[in-house]
């Protein structure tokens, strides 16, 4: 059962979808103040000869997110990481920053930067929250190099490897469904045609770092839903920002809420990425979430994750 609840808190953590323009904010500290989207006008979809399918396709296609992540190991670049954890009152009750330098030869990660206060650790170490553990498991091993060039289900990675290539598919593959996930499987699949019933579609323009034309392509569960209906589904918005000029994915946004009898929680995430050349690399990374489990502490917490100073390893 533990596994169970850390996998499904790991899938949702690891969700990942690119403007949190649109999300319904958890009221309390934000560590995101990095403004990279302003928005223009909603898109005369027949003036641009875009459709919905055409937005669909792009999204549930895509593969560059995951090449994004696998070639962060041939780069040189500095990870700034800002955590915090809240109390039941929604105030700040432990943080940790990290500033960290990868470099390519050696592979080898440097702490420029490590402090923390509150409270954060057990007795033993170890953290607290399964969230924050989750997200040394998911950061760190990209530090380390952990997105290998092989494919998803490629390699023997111990117990936890079919756990790991679910997560991958949350991560790599929004829209799709995920096999063998506890609770939450089926609910990831929004774009399938028993689900699309639920969702409105809308498309914006906007300028994404003052100089990117983008589309904004917005799903979100359709207001006029009953409140048994929209508590049924656990995507509540999925936001992805594309670049006008290629359609390709600059980044996307999910806001998920779900309760059931084993597990309640409220999360919203952000990824974004920027272009280095012809490349195309993460650049930030930001999460506000709740979870609450029965008979274990409610955990609260958020993070921001910024990656700069990007720089191509030379090959020996």
């Amino acid at each position: 059962m533990k596994r169970s609840l850390f996998v499904v808190l790991g899938a949702v953590l690891c969700f990942f979808i690119g403007s949190s323009v649109f999300a319904q904010e958890i009221q309390r500290f934000n560590p995101d103040t990095i403004k990279t989207i302003q928005l223009d006008s909603v898109v005369n979809i027949r003036a641009k000869r875009l459709s919905v399918e055409t937005f669909i396709q792009a999204v549930t296609t895509d593969t560059s997110f995951y090449k994004a992540f696998r070639l962060m190991k041939k780069y040189g670049f500095t990870a700034e990481n800002r955590i915090f954890t809240y109390d039941k009152k929604n105030k700040i009750e432990g943080k940790l920053y990290r500033k960290i330098r990868h470099t390519t030869h050696p592979v080898r990660m440097e702490y420029l930067v490590k402090e923390d206060a509150g409270k954060l650790f057990k007795k033993n170490g170890k953290y607290e929250l399964y969230t924050l553990e989750m997200f040394d498991y998911i950061f760190m091993n990209a530090y380390k190099s952990e997105y290998s060039d092989g494919s998803f289900g490629a390699g023997k990675e111990g117990g936890n490897a079919g756990y790991k290539d679910k997560l991958k598919t949350l991560i790599f593959s929004p829209g799709k469904p995920v096999k063998g996930l506890p609770f939450i499987g089926s609910k990831t699949e929004i774009f399938s045609a028993n689900m699309r019933q639920y969702y409105d579609y809308s498309f914006y323009s906007g300028m994404y770092l003052d100089s990117i034309p983008v589309y904004i392509f917005k799903v979100v569960v359709k207001p006029d839903l009953s409140s048994w209906t929209k508590d049924g589904l656990m995507i509540k918005q999925l936001v992805t920002t594309f670049d006008k000029r290629n359609l390709e994915i600059l980044g996307r946004s999910v806001d998920m809420k779900y309760s059931n009898m084993l597990f309640d929680f409220d999360v919203q995430m952000n990824i974004e990425m920027s272009n280095f050349g012809d490349v195309k690399l993460p650049t930030k990374i930001s999460y506000q979430g709740n979870w609450n489990v029965p008979l274990k502490k409610e955990e609260r917490a958020s993070f921001l994750i910024v990656h700069k100073d990007y720089t191509l390893g030379k090959e020996k």
